[in-house]
């Protein structure tokens, strides 16, 4: 019976650490008389269990949009804010210094979107999440980072800790 919980287990973690990551919105504030609104959404990391992310980005509405004859895309401004929520376990998370994608939304017709990516900080421990745009041409320099520290917590690495 122990051996068939511990497959059942080790068989959703593994389908955990497959799905990309989720957002969910959990606020909206309205900034203005033109429909124009700040969203919240939770970001849970498909490869991290127990850290969540939270995103706030600038949501443009229809009259602000017919206003200023761009219709297409939103603001590249966001912001982002990332806690352990529950007992960390990391699955096989890229290490080199470019980390890896962890969530991604379009933010215009095209061409540009709200990206998040996981950077391990291997001599401080830490994991470091970074909120920008990636657009084809005129990458904006608009960013956000957040980090979780790791040092002196409980931590089970699925792959083994980096030495």
């Amino acid at each position: 019976m122990a051996r068939l919980v511990i497959a059942i287990m080790a068989v959703v973690m593994i389908v955990t650490l497959l799905l990309p990551a989720r957002s969910e919105e959990v606020g909206k504030v309205g900034v203005d008389w033109f429909g124009n609104d700040i969203v919240i959404e939770a970001i849970t990391d498909p490869k991290v269990q127990g850290v969540t992310c939270h995103v706030s980005y600038f949501d443009r509405s229809v009259i602000d949009r017919l206003k200023k004859g761009n219709w297409f895309e939103d603001p590249s401004n966001s912001s982002i804010s990332c806690r352990q929520t529950g007992p960390i376990v990391i699955g096989d998370i890229e290490l080199d210094r470019e980390g890896e994608e962890v969530f991604s939304q379009n933010i215009s017709l095209i061409w540009k979107h709200q990206v998040v990516n996981r950077i391990y900080d291997k001599e401080n421990d830490t994991l470091v999440y970074l909120s920008h745009s990636r657009q084809v041409q005129d990458g904006s320099a608009k960013m956000a980072i957040s980090t979780v520290p790791l040092y002196g917590q409980k931590v089970e690495w699925v792959q083994g800790k980096p030495e």
